[in-house]
């Protein structure tokens, strides 16, 4: 059996304004010293709404500390966006409007919080969806991040996040050293065909350890369960979920010692 508890902390950024991290810890009854992994769940441009807090339940579930940064706490406070209009135009305009070094400020932040907590294994992986797929990939630039699995990540293909739209995602692809587990829909037409192939070859090209999914009919925002525009593909979600725990089950709960490019694959049938 493993229960949820949730909580909260609040945490001062550079800048001065609070962050606030959203947990969602599990819980086996009688057993108040076990350790877990942890896990950084990035939110898309509508902060920490309904289908991002029960995505960090499920994993959580599984037996993984998860923290949820509120991404646009220099504008607003930790409340999500509603999924209308105006919530999409706001978190659209935020998202070009904060720095990338300030994104990367709160995932090194985030990433802390769940070093410190004493119920922590000390083993720490990533996950995200549409913008959090982006900041999930950028998170797995911390060596700390052993594993990061990233959602119809946006703008790595057009390097168009934070400030005056010019990251360096791909530029910096050498600097990831955990396994990365990069997932899209066929049908996105946020992250267009040639922009997939773009992050797939530039991925290839830098010995990076990953794995690259497209599901045939899915559209963008696939795996949100609530108000996703007739997108949400229940059965795609739970076969890109068993892509997840596959992978942080192998890097996280498992201590692997460092990595050997010892595999040699022989030409047999």
């Amino acid at each position: 059996m493993v229960l949820i508890k949730e909580f909260e902390k609040d945490v001062k950024t550079a800048n001065g304004s609070t962050m606030r991290i959203f947990f969602f810890h599990p819980i086996i009854p009688n057993y108040p010293h076990a350790k877990f992994p942890g896990v950084v769940v990035f939110s898309e441009i509508y902060q920490v709404t309904g289908p991002v807090q029960r995505f960090a339940r499920q994993i959580a579930g599984q037996g993984y500390i998860c923290a949820a940064p509120s991404s646009f706490h220099e504008f607003e406070g930790p409340e999500p966006f509603a999924y209308d209009v105006p919530g999409t135009d706001k978190g659209n305009e935020y998202k070009i409007t904060k720095t990338v070094e300030a994104y990367d400020e709160d995932a090194t932040l985030t990433v802390d919080a769940l070093l410190v907590l004493k119920t922590c294994n000390g083993r720490i992986g990533a996950t995200g969806m549409c913008l959090g797929g982006h900041l999930a990939y950028r998170a797995a630039l911390d060596e700390r991040v052993l594993a990061a699995v990233c959602y119809f990540a946006t703008d790595i293909h057009g390097h168009t996040l934070g400030k005056g739209k010019c990251d360096d995602s791909l530029k910096r692809v050498g600097g990831i050293k955990g396994e990365l587990a990069m997932i899209f829909g066929k049908l996105d037409n946020h992250v267009p065909p040639e922009g997939r192939d773009l992050i797939r070859k530039t991925l290839h090209e830098a010995g990076t350890r990953f794995s690259f999914y497209e599901f045939a009919w899915s559209q963008h925002a696939f795996i949100r369960d609530e108000l996703s525009k007739d997108r949400y593909d229940p059965a795609v979600t739970k076969v890109c979920f068993e892509i997840l725990l596959e992978l942080f089950g192998r890097t996280l709960k498992i201590d692997l010692g460092p990595y050997e490019a010892n595999l040699k694959v022989e030409d047999i049938c």
